[in-house]
């Protein structure tokens, strides 16, 4: 009988509540895997460095966090997205990218019709706010030799 949920975990504000903050984690992770994590490799780069010359330890160090911060903000962004998923009834898809798929479509569904979750949406927002930052720097900031 005890299901290890109380009566305040059905309650629509707590589920909104639990929503809002997957949410905003996902708006962090998502903004900070395009800033905090180049960032906090830099830094911990240039502590290894020690000198004013650059090492290729330090480029080393530097690629290594920021691989492992960004696998680790990714893996965290699929464990929020399925919790989401999994707190709004949202069904489950397959793990696997469409182009990924077999060309045979007999018996095979394509998953379409499933809407796309608020913290993707986030994610996608993160990423076109990226992208979009950078060509107005590249363009107008950076004195391209471009003409």
């Amino acid at each position: 009988m005890s299901s290890g949920r109380t009566a305040m975990d059905d309650r629509p504000h707590h589920l909104l509540a639990k929503r809002l903050a997957l949410a905003a984690a996902t708006a962090f992770l998502a903004i900070n895997l395009w800033t905090g994590a180049p960032l906090l490799a830099l830094w911990v780069g240039s502590q290894v460095v020690g000198r004013s010359a650059l090492s290729m330890s330090a480029v080393f160090v530097v690629v290594i966090v920021l691989a492992v911060l960004a696998i680790a903000m990714v893996l965290a962004l699929t464990w929020l997205d399925a919790t989401y998923n999994r707190l709004t009834g949202q069904p489950l898809r397959e793990n696997r990218l469409t182009w990924l798929r077999s060309m045979n479509t007999q018996g095979e569904t394509i998953g379409e019709g499933i809407p796309i979750s608020a913290l993707e949406r986030i994610t996608m927002a993160s990423v076109y706010l990226a992208v979009t930052a950078f060509i107005i720097w590249f363009f107008f900031y950076a004195r391209s030799p471009l003409p």
